[in-house]
Parts: C-alpha cells; structure tokens; sequence
C-alpha cells in the first residue's frame, strides 16, 4: 500500500514522504474544520435545517478535497466558502426574498458554467482580464463582511437602532462576553502561532459556554449522522433560469472565479507549484476539481464551494502531494458521526470564528494601489459596498463598471483588457436589472 501511494503520488519526486503528508492533512483539516459547524450556523438564516446542512457541508468537503487530491494530485482542502454562504442566507433569501432553493438552482448553474468555462480554457483568460486592485479588493470586502456578520451575530453590534443604524450590543450580558472572550482566545493562539487555533479556539469557547450554563451541553457526542433528506436534491434549477435571477448568478460567478484564482496563486508560490515565469502547473484540474465540487454541493443542498487559503497550514508542515488532501477528505468523513456535539455549539462560540476568518482576509487591503485613483476608487468602492449595502453583488458590480470607465476618464483605456469590457456591460445589467 505504501509503495503505491508513493508511486501514484511522486511523494520523492516532491521530496515528501506519507508521515509527512499525513501530518499536514491532519493540521490543515484542523484549520478548516469550523465550516462543519460555521456554513451550516450561517445557512439557517436561509431556513436551510442546521442538520441537514451539517451533513450537505461534509459530503461537500469531502467530495471536492478528494478529487483535488487524487485528479489534481494537489495539497489543498475544498469546502463551502465563507462570503458565498453570506451571499445566499443574508442577500438572496434576506434582502431579496428568493427561496434557498431557488438560490441553491443559482449555485447548480454557476457551477455548470464554471465547469465548462474550465474544460475549454476561458476560466484562465478570464483570470487574466480582473486587475490586480479589483482582485485584492473581493477579498478584503468579503472579509470585512463576514466580520460585520460575526459582530452582529454575536451581539456585539446591534442593528435597526433609532439613533443611528448601527450600535454597541449589551457586552454585559453572558453570550455577549463569551463571544468576547471566544474572539480574545482565538487571537492569542493566532499571535502565538498555534496551528489550529480557529478550532481550537471554538471547541474551548463552546464547552466554557455548556459549563457556565450559557448553552445547554450535547446529550452524547457521537450518533449516526442526520438525515440529508430534506435538502438533498431539493434545488429550483428553473426558478434561477429567470431574467430576474441574473444578477445572482452574475455575483455568484465572479465570487467564486475571484476566490479560488486567488487562493489557487497564493498556496501555488508556497508550495514551489509554479515555473519560472510564476505559472501554474496544471492549473485546470484544481479549477476542475472546484467546478465539480460546486456542482456536487448545490445537489447535496449547501452553497459555492472551493479552494481554502487555510490550505497553506498544511504545505508550512510539508504537504505537496494529494496525498495531503486525502487524508483532509476522510477527516471530513468522519466528521458525519459527531452531529450531537456539533449543533449544540453556540452562536457565542462560531461568531468568534467569523470575525477572525473575515479579518484574514481583510489582509490584502494593504496591496492596493492607493496612489493611482483609477485602481483605489474601484477597489474601494467594492469593500465598502459590500458591507454596508449588506450585498456582495452590489460590491463586486461596482467595481467592474467603476474601472473602465476611470481608465478611459484619465487615458488609459489600453489598460482595460477585452474581457473586462464584457464584464463591464454584464455589471451594468446587474444594476440595470437589480430588483431594488
């Protein structure tokens, strides 16, 4: 068995070897494993059932992870994005009053779409066509928003006050201040470089919680999983095909396209996965695996999923095999048969988590260009309308109408690549069309 993982993988090849490629499974599924409890938290505001969605979440996971590790033979995890999960249970179903499973219809199509794009190679030109700015500005404001939804969540911002829209929650009150503490603990295991420290960090603050009386403690811990029943297979793939719909799918698409090209370079670098002129080896299979994996979630009943960031855990431990997210895909697998602990977790324990993960991301704010008003204003305007228009769509528009038309204000039309232009006017429908 060994010599065949060793043959099927090139694990000397990649100068790993299987402990190796065990240990950095195991630390990168620690880093990703609060979306078993995080997604499914996050989609009940969609009315998607927690259990249901517990299981869509882990069947998603691993099916994805699995065929990066064994198709693109890469060390990277695969789950339901945080950002995509927002988008559906506080935009689509909150704001804009779409059932889930019409919303669900969405992320079949989209990942149709990105499938096909991938197998004929437009998923890369397209890549090519976002500018650098615009690109670091989806994720800080993705990551500025799930950090808005971890706050309120929590309780620590209250909305819908008379005074002004937003203000200070109760922080003397008991799920306030474990939120609190939860958000402190989770930021000194970070400082302190603990691997795991997300996970960690919610497992500590949920048993604080069960012993302080602030959430009632699981009955058991292990149980056979839920049923999926209620949500499997249940998407309305014709209600998404509507006029009406366009401007969801539009969002999802460029979100999704936006997230895993980033993650896909970022974790390439670290890994050594790039040649000399910083291209990615085989690019398309992990786009493939993406693409798949995003049609797969939306069937099981659970949103976008894709490439994690957190992955790079487990290339630091020296994952550089498929191998890695193999054994990432049989954690997630196992992760079915501790439901009882799992939803028991409070709200005061996974709203810590999103703040953290959404002030991550926020980190590539420092790379944009301020000094060029044609790349700030567009990037800008994307991070702060996507928080405070409570709409990612709304955001990731703006920024695609907004830089065309600066570049060609201020002559530098040359700098817009076709693509973009095709962008441009499927960014002004979006507004065009938007059911305000």
């Amino acid at each position: 068995m060994a010599n065949i993982l060793e043959n099927y993988f090139n694990l000397k090849e990649r100068g790993t070897d299987i402990k190796t490629e065990i240990t950095a499974g195991v630390v990168t599924f620690m880093t990703v494993a609060y979306i078993i409890v995080v997604n499914p938290a996050i989609l009940e505001a969609a009315g998607i059932p927690f259990g249901a969605s517990m299981v869509a979440t882990i069947l998603s996971a691993a099916f994805g992870t699995l065929i990066m590790g064994v198709y693109a033979k890469k060390p990277l995890a695969i789950a339901p994005y945080m950002g995509e999960n927002a988008f559906v249970a506080y935009t689509v179903v909150g704001v804009l009053g779409y059932s889930w499973q019409t919303a669900l219809g969405a992320v079949f199509i989209s990942g149709v779409i990105f499938t096909l794009l991938t197998i004929s190679g437009l998923r890369n030109r397209m890549i090519d066509a976002v500018p650098d700015n615009l690109k670091y500005s989806f994720a800080a404001g993705i990551g500025l928003f799930i950090t808005f939804i971890g706050l309120v969540n929590a309780g620590i911002v209250s909305l819908g006050v008379e005074v002004a829209p937003l203000h200070v929650g109760s922080l003397n009150t008991a799920p306030v201040a474990l939120a609190l503490f939860g958000f402190l603990l989770i930021s000194l295991l970070m400082v302190k470089r603990v691997k795991g420290s997300i996970l960690i960090g919610i497992i500590i603050t949920a048993v604080l919680g069960f012993v302080s009386g602030v959430a009632p403690a699981p009955e058991s811990i292990v149980s056979m999983p839920p049923s999926i029943d209620p949500i499997f297979l249940q998407l309305d793939i014709t209600g998404a095909l509507t006029w009406g719909f366009f401007a969801v799918i539009l969002t999802m698409f460029t979100m999704d396209l936006m997230d895993t090209m980033g993650t896909l370079v970022g974790v390439s670098f670290k890994a050594g996965f790039t040649d000399e002129q910083g291209n990615i080896e085989n690019m398309d299979k992990p786009f493939l695996a993406d693409a798949l994996a995003t049609v797969f979630a939306s069937l099981a009943g659970t949103t976008t999923t894709g490439t994690y960031i957190e992955s790079a855990t487990g290339i630091e431990e020296g994952g550089r095999t498929g191998l890695t997210a193999l054994v990432v895909a049989l954690l997630f697998t196992l992760g079915l048969f501790f439901y009882p602990l799992f939803s028991s977790i409070p709200t005061a324990a996974t709203s810590p988590a999103l703040i953290i993960v959404g002030l991550l991301m926020m980190g590539s704010i420092t790379k944009i260009d301020m000094n060029d008003f044609t790349e700030m204003i567009p990037a800008m305007a994307v991070i702060i309308l996507m928080s405070f228009t409570y709409n990612l769509g709304v955001g990731l528009s703006a920024g695609f109408v907004l830089f065309p038309i600066l570049k060609v204000i201020d002559g530098k039309s040359s700098e817009v690549k076709p693509i973009a232009w095709g962008l441009f006017v499927l960014c002004s429908l979006f507004f065009i069309f938007y059911p305000y």
